[in-house]
């Protein structure tokens, strides 16, 4: 009998995940479990990074079945395959996104379109490394600061990469209050950062519903690969600007994206097995990624600089900062270095405008990409 019960624990321990367990699965896992302290202790944007980080630590338990049966870890893994969660995902956002500070002030949208300068200077560094264009552009697009679009331009064009690219998209979002500060304060001097913008001008109703239906038109007949995203991302703003669907509106910006993330950040975390991860590309991939986020920083202040001149220093040059587009995080950085330099400066609003403009500037981007690439 004792030897039965012997037999029938070896058994157990045969089957178990011990038995498959490597150092690479172990580093992963603490490479979660930092991730977990960071989203939790300190703050770093939390909402994104502690199901991330658990889906790294679930990836690297050997033999669960994740990957191979059927179940809920797969459906949810089919859900970034088939290009589901990043729309859904852009149509909160567009219901939590108030454009009114973009259309009061278009020239933002130049703002936007100079941050885009990082995805670019990345893509050449990336293929100057040895990566193919494919790679190269899915890297460079961490420099719009946009987890959604990143993982949407990854899943078309290099799939393999996409546990890397999504947590260095995902963590420098996260770390722009930590990131962004510095460069700006290099690129500005005192007198600039003082610059004191004058009130927006009131945006009509007409104005705020006929944008995304225009944008929507214009830029998927140009782009048709991004036509889901900007479409949602457009959907759910009239959703917002409409006053008729408060309860599409209440959802779509709630319980819509909250679910939406959880999915989406789990899924992503679940690709970051030992086997896909640890490897030097993903080292060159992350050290790519911050050179496109302070790239894509760098390139809205200087546009900055040049506006503040050529309007007799009407344009503070710190708004240009949040042409990245995390949204609303970018656009708060600027207030608060705004703030620093001058305590009667009231930044927030004005920076909205770069900051919406750098969504639609890096959709664009991908869409480039993938009507050039795929």
């Amino acid at each position: 009998m004792f030897e039965a019960f012997n037999v029938a624990l070896q058994a157990v321990y045969n089957d178990s995940g011990f038995t498959a367990f490597t150092t690479g699965n172990a580093i992963m896992i603490a490479v979660g479990l930092v991730l977990i302290y960071l989203a939790f202790a300190k703050g770093f944007e939390p909402l994104l990074l502690s199901p991330i980080a658990f889906g790294c630590i679930l990836a690297n338990l050997p033999k669960t079945g994740f990957f191979e049966d059927p179940g809920v870890m797969q459906l949810i893994m089919k859900g970034i395959e088939l290009e589901v969660f990043p729309p859904l995902i852009f149509l909160g956002v567009g219901a939590m996104t108030d454009f009114g500070p973009m259309l009061a002030n278009p020239s933002t949208l130049l703002l936007g379109a100079a941050a885009q300068i990082g995805v670019f200077v990345s893509l050449g560094g990336a293929m100057l490394l040895g990566f193919n264009v494919q790679e190269s552009a899915s890297i460079g697009i961490i420099g719009g600061a946009d987890g959604p679009t990143a993982i949407y331009l990854t899943v078309k064009l290099a799939p393999h990469l996409l546990g890397a690219i999504a947590v260095a998209a995902y963590s420098y979002m996260s770390l722009v209050p930590l990131i962004q500060p510095p460069i700006m304060k290099l690129l500005t001097t005192q007198k600039e950062r003082e610059c004191v913008m004058e009130q927006l001008r009131p945006v009509s109703k007409f104005e705020r519903i006929a944008f995304p239906i225009v944008c929507t038109l214009v830029i998927s007949l140009l782009l048709p690969p991004i036509a889901a995203l900007m479409g949602m991302l457009m959907l759910g703003n009239l959703f917002r600007e409409s006053g008729v669907t408060d309860r599409l509106s209440d959802t779509a910006q709630n319980a819509l994206i909250n679910t939406v993330t959880i999915f989406l950040a789990l899924g992503t975390g679940l690709t970051m097995s030992a086997e896909s991860f640890l490897n030097i590309k993903t080292i060159e991939i992350i050290g790519l990624g911050l050179v496109a986020f302070a790239g894509g920083t760098a390139g809205g202040v200087l546009l900055g600089k040049v506006m503040y001149y050529a309007t007799g220093g009407k344009v503070n040059p710190l708004i240009g900062s949040a042409g990245v587009s995390a949204v609303p995080m970018a656009a708060r950085v600027s207030q608060v270095v705004g703030q620093k330099a001058n305590p009667g400066n009231f930044l927030l609003m004005h920076a909205m405008g770069p900051n919406v403009a750098g969504v639609i500037g890096t959709a664009v981007a991908a869409g480039t990409m993938l009507a050039m690439l795929k």
